[in-house]
């Protein structure tokens, strides 16, 4: 029961003060929820706030130690001067929440009328002045907890008031004329526990101003909630298969300088899931990264190729023949001049944080890293096509930026009528011996107009010969059309990213501006002949959607992947050396013939690389060539370089994740070990992301 003299005690450790600190507010507000007349009394009229005495703050610090949980617990409580007060009207509404660092992220709302404590007569109506009392004390009982706001509780019907008052005014009275109400059973939350919604009117708690509002439930409270549906397309495909030497030598695929699925793999695992195995690109993960492989020398020779053959970490009997290639990286005193045009997607569904606004800071990092005399225009496509900016030199930064931070989304995706009309751009403000790209921002489908990816595909492909390439970067998930993103990229001339949040935007237009934009090499392709004295057996690491026929690698129809300034480039086979033990087909009764003859030159050799590729400004392909011997071997896997170590670590990774057979046994730990040791420099913290990553997948997976 409480009485006058609990009352005087609370006036007395309270006292105006010139200043209010956090605490005070906090306190000060905990009496509010008392009664807002009280409060007045206690603060004497103070407008500057409260300074607490050290008992208050001592008995304030023994309230919020307290983990109201149960009802005996609050019944003790009631002992307590003030925390008896904020039970009380817990009891009659809701009770707070506490965190698990034991601060309020919790004050009630939407509280009934209360009346004087010296009358026992219902309060009349408040007037509008007290309401404006009532609102200005809202306002600072919200700067005294860290919570968001979040709508007000929906208000209460009038016998719920009434009943309310009744009580409040026999409490402060000393004399209860009812038994006390029972502890609520609503949703009361003890460090994110939530218990079983209550069906009583009367326990029903208010909404609080703070927090979202709690919907009952029939899910227990363990169990996930429904996520919505996945809409993103990602294209299905098949781990490479190990080929027979000796019956299929040759291996020819398009190299691919994409990074996308990276991020993607990246997002899904901070997301707490697995990610899907078809959105495990292998070489896209390996490529993800930079190495400091040896480059060329000169322009002239856009790249440079080194080869090695070492042990495989996840079998004994095999070897692991790792290429890598290195493009020349342009000055930026020599860097051409660029044209730019950003696509950007401005429909409905870009209406997230991780897309449009997202979007938008990328960009303007993109813009920062432009020379002066670089042109950007700026198209968007929401149900149809709209020219932003026209081609603008991007020393008139404040018009670039303002005409990006005024794009607002809404309606359908009319991506064909965009693509059209940037490419009218581009040709608008065509650069001669320049960059001139198309640069596609979107979150998914092109769901008005031409949104068959083959027929984009034609379109992109005809746009390409005149000289303006097109790069993709994906924003979002739930409706990401990866399929069509990798599809309109390659055959663009260009690169697929996937930015899930602003450093990889930084990493991707700003560290990576070069590679991004500035073309070396296009239609690279890879051609490996194995030599079935030498390798009984061999498979591809990746490059499952890049595949070429064999005839393909001298047709210079053939569209391949392009090579950016300073891009490195990094393919992997694993192999069988002939009589290893580690053979998966059978040998042919018959085939030893063809290689037993006696005649067979180079028999020495493991393989012979090839290498095809067009410079920018020409349509006939050059070739290189690299013969694979034992001059090539690394005696043991701890003798390769650390680029070599770090980049095989992250090509176990993602077969582990595409769950294959060939790392069936080899656990997150061994890769974990692989890549710590080889993490090497690391400038910009990308490979220390890669172990985080490796621990979250290991978690999920179960170490398997």
């Amino acid at each position: 029961m409480v009485d006058d003299d609990e009352l005087n005690r609370l006036r007395d450790i309270a006292a105006p003060a010139p200043a209010k600190d956090a605490k005070a507010r906090a306190f000060e507000a905990a009496l509010r929820a008392y009664d807002q007349e009280n409060i007045s009394a206690v603060t004497q009229g103070s407008v500057g706030g409260l300074r607490l005495t050290e008992r208050a703050q001592k008995l304030w610090s023994e309230i919020m130690q307290k983990k109201l949980i149960a009802t005996p617990v609050l019944a003790g409580l009631v002992a307590l001067p003030i925390a008896g007060y904020a039970t009380f009207h817990m009891l009659r509404e809701q009770p707070p929440k506490f965190g698990g660092d034991e601060k309020i992220t919790e004050t009630l709302a939407d509280k009934p009328a209360t009346v004087r404590p010296t009358t026992a007569q219902p309060k009349p109506a408040p007037t509008g002045l007290e309401k404006d009392k009532k609102a200005d004390a809202d306002v600072e009982s919200r700067d005294a907890t860290d919570a968001l706001v979040a709508p007000a509780s929906p208000q209460k019907s009038e016998s719920t008031v009434a009943g309310g008052a009744a009580q409040q005014n026999a409490l402060e009275r000393g004399v209860l004329a009812e038994p006390a109400p029972p502890a609520p059973t609503g949703e009361f939350a003890l460090d994110g526990a939530v218990s079983a919604p209550s069906t009583s009117r009367a326990r029903m708690p208010a909404e609080s101003k703070l927090t979202a509002p709690q919907q009952p439930s029939t899910l227990p409270a363990d169990q996930m909630q429904p996520q919505p549906e996945n809409r993103d397309r990602i294209e299905d495909f098949k781990t490479n298969p190990v080929h027979a030497a000796l019956e299929d030598p040759v291996s020819t695929f398009s190299i691919d300088v994409d990074t996308a699925s990276y991020s993607f793999v990246r997002s899904s695992l901070k997301q707490g899931t697995l990610p899907q195995v078809d959105t495990v690109r292998v070489e896209e993960m390996i490529n993800y990264f930079p190495y400091d492989w040896k480059g060329p020398e000169s322009a002239s020779t856009p790249f440079n190729s080194t080869v090695s053959v070492m042990p495989t970490p996840w079998n004994t009997h095999t070897r692991l023949m790792h290429v890598a290639i290195k493009g020349f990286d342009v000055k930026p005193t020599e860097q051409p001049k660029a044209n730019l045009v950003f696509l950007i997607d401005v429909s409905g569904s870009m209406d997230e944080p991780d897309k449009l606004p997202l979007l938008k800071s990328a960009f303007r990092l993109l813009v920062s890293k432009l020379k002066a005399d670089d042109t950007i225009s700026i198209v968007t496509y929401a149900g149809d096509a709209g020219t932003v900016l026209e081609p603008t030199n991007a020393s008139q930064k404040d018009k670039i930026l303002s005409a990006i931070d005024n794009l607002t989304p809404g309606g359908s995706t009319a991506g064909e009528a965009g693509i059209k009309e940037a490419y009218r751009l581009a040709q608008k403000s065509f650069v001669k011996d320049g960059v001139n790209r198309v640069m596609l921002a979107t979150d998914g489908d092109f769901n008005v107009g031409q949104s068959d990816d083959d027929d984009l595909k034609r379109l992109i492909e005809k746009e390409r010969k005149t000289g303006v390439f097109l790069s993709v970067f994906g924003f979002g998930r739930g409706n990401l059309n990866d399929q069509m993103m990798q599809t309109i990229a390659q055959n663009g001339n260009g690169t697929a990213a996937y930015i899930d949040t602003l450093a990889e935007a930084e990493k991707v237009l700003v560290e990576d501006a070069s590679s991004t934009l500035f073309t070396i090499a296009k239609d690279v392709k890879i051609q490996v002949e194995f030599n079935p004295n030498k390798v009984s057996e061999y498979r591809l690491i990746g490059y499952e959607t890049r595949a070429l026929n064999r005839e393909d690698f001298n047709n210079d129809r053939v569209d391949a992947g392009d090579i950016g300034s300073g891009h490195s480039v990094t393919a992997i086979y694993e192999i069988t050396p002939k009589g290893s033990g580690g053979e998966q087909i059978d040998a042919l009764r018959y085939g030893q013939a063809s290689v037993d003859n006696g005649g067979v030159a180079n028999a020495d050799e493991y393989a012979f690389v090839k290498i095809r590729y067009k410079l920018p400004n020409e349509d006939v392909s050059k070739l290189i060539t690299t013969p694979v011997t034992s001059a090539n071997e690394i005696s043991s896997f701890d003798q390769a370089s650390t680029d070599q170590r770090f980049s095989v670590a992250v090509a176990a990774f993602g077969q582990k994740l595409r769950d294959e057979d060939a790392t069936a046994k080899f656990g997150y730990d061994k890769i974990m070990e692989i890549a710590t040791a080889a993490r090497g420099a690391d400038p910009f913290g990308y490979r220390s992301e890669f172990l985080s990553l490796v621990r979250l997948a290991s978690a999920l997976g179960g170490n398997r």
